[in-house]
């Protein structure tokens, strides 16, 4: 079987399946080719499903703190986690939203394709179907959407083979646990660790986090990652900093000690019972597969696909979103790329748009939140010599909203240029921290400097009221 397209998009994730549907809605005969499930890991493995849950903690963790505002709910020990109805609440929503994604791609009028697609040159696909199906896809337009998927740690002697199925985790399989692990061992002290880290202990598992490097959170300041690491801890999180595992073997016959997890820290090496193991230390592109050699298509040394500002690849039929082609890998930047090409490619911009100089929030998940936009401090010292860097920092409990609900924790964080006032960057990591930061990045878009925000008047009691605060903190 062989069919022509004007365009052909591989991967349904956030990017990819809007970006069909605006050329098959354009009068472009457009397919769609997914191999697992539309909505990509966004709505089915990401930040749907992640959310969903890390709210059943977060309801875990009030319950327990009843009686600090005066409610009581029993004692601590009595609040009740039932994992089966925490997984079923998320299945149901990811389910919802997946077949909502599915339902507009087909009224759209985009052919979806099951299966498996890689080059064969510069213009055509073969797609193995997963009926077991074969078809020769050319197109005029090919877009990248596939994705990453979580990396392995490169582990001497690791064996996932030789573990009890549903023991050794990934970011995917760990939202499908029925049961709490009784210990759970997260490797990687990144976004993705300390986000099912504190989800699992709110919901009553112990849980360890290795961290090779010298804090949690390599990309933030260090006076950020220190808050973070204090908050973690005082959920009862034990965090090991400057530790590499050295091994991950099956354990004893007691469930409670399945894993056995050797580490090695300034040279002292120990070992460690876990009941479960979590890898969340990276992601790779799903770009193994694609055969992009066959296509001209040039990577990184890591696989992601080089791109320019444009999104082109150094094949001029092939664009490339998402994470794919590297990151910042957030779901928004891959949608934001979908509206560049759509943008360049349909509504024929008058001015070519570039990913260039776009202004990147995100947003950790943990609780608080950690919010961020912009540069970092250590990030605007490096990039922009010659300018005088101010920064403003402040911690939550000066702030009166979190005091009045008793969410103290963490601080917030801006980073200015001294002579133009502008705003390069800003944290916070507080209650609703990616609220708060929201606020001060519609700020930085539309370059309002940071007197502005000291002195407007913001709604008391609200969190953006700290805003008029923070700047008094500015050295």
């Amino acid at each position: 079987m062989s069919a022509n397209y004007a365009a052909v998009v591989i991967g349904s994730g956030q990017g990819g399946t809007p970006l069909s549907m605006a050329f098959a809605q354009a009068g472009h005969k457009t397919a769609l080719i997914e191999s697992t499930h539309v909505g990509g890991c966004c709505v089915n493995e990401g930040c749907t499903p992640t959310k969903t849950m890390i709210a059943s903690g977060r309801v875990a963790y009030l319950a327990r703190r009843g009686k600090d505002y005066g409610v009581s709910v029993g004692g601590a020990n009595e609040v009740q986690v039932a994992m089966d109805k925490v997984r079923q609440r998320k299945r149901d929503i990811v389910d919802s939203f997946r077949s909502g994604s599915e339902r507009r791609v087909r009224e759209a009028g985009v052919e979806l394709i099951r299966g498996e697609a890689s080059f064969e040159d510069h213009g055509t696909l073969r797609v193995r179907g997963n009926d077991g199906t074969e078809t020769t896809v050319t197109a005029d337009r090919i877009f990248l959407c596939a994705g990453e998927r979580p990396a392995t740690p490169k582990i001497d002697g690791f064996d996932r083979a030789s573990f009890p199925p549903g023991v050794i985790l990934d970011s995917t399989s760990i939202q499908e646990l029925g049961e709490l692990p009784s210990h759970l061992v997260v490797i990687g002290g990144g976004y993705i660790g300390l986000e099912f880290g504190q989800l699992f202990r709110r919901l009553g598992s112990s849980v360890t986090i290795l961290q090779r490097g010298k804090q949690l959170l390599p990309r933030e300041d260090p006076e950020v990652a220190e808050a973070m690491l204090k908050i973690v801890q005082e959920d009862g999180i034990k965090v090991l900093l400057n530790t590499s595992p050295q091994g991950v073997r099956p354990g004893g016959s007691d469930p409670a000690t399945a894993v056995s997890v050797s580490t090695s820290a300034s040279g002292s090496d120990s070992d460690l019972g876990a009941s479960h193991v979590l890898f969340a230390a990276g992601r790779v592109p799903n770009t193994d597969k694609l055969n992009l050699g066959a296509a001209g298509i040039e990577t990184t040394p890591r696989g992601h696909v080089k791109v320019d500002a444009q999104l082109r690849t150094s094949n001029p039929r092939v664009w490339a979103l998402g994470d794919i082609k590297g990151p910042p890998a957030f779901t928004h930047v891959s949608y934001d790329d979908f509206r560049l090409l759509r943008g360049n490619l349909l509504d024929k911009a008058a001015t070519p748009l570039t990913a260039a100089g776009r202004i990147l929030p995100y947003v950790v998940y943990t609780d608080p939140q950690l919010g961020h936009v912009g540069l970092h401090e250590h990030e605007a010292r490096r990039d922009l010599p010659g300018r005088t860097i101010q920064v403003a920092s402040m911690p939550m409990s000066y702030v009166a909203r979190a005091l009045e609900t008793d969410e103290t924790r963490g601080l917030m964080k801006a980073v200015v240029d001294a002579e133009s006032k502008q705003i390069l960057g800003f944290t916070c990591l507080g209650l609703e921290g990616g609220e708060v930061m929201s606020i001060v990045q519609m700020a930085m878009i539309g370059r309002v400097k940071w007197p502005a925000l000291r002195d407007a008047v913001w709604a008391h009691p609200s969190l953006a009221e700290s805003l008029n605060n923070l700047w008094g903190f500015l050295k």
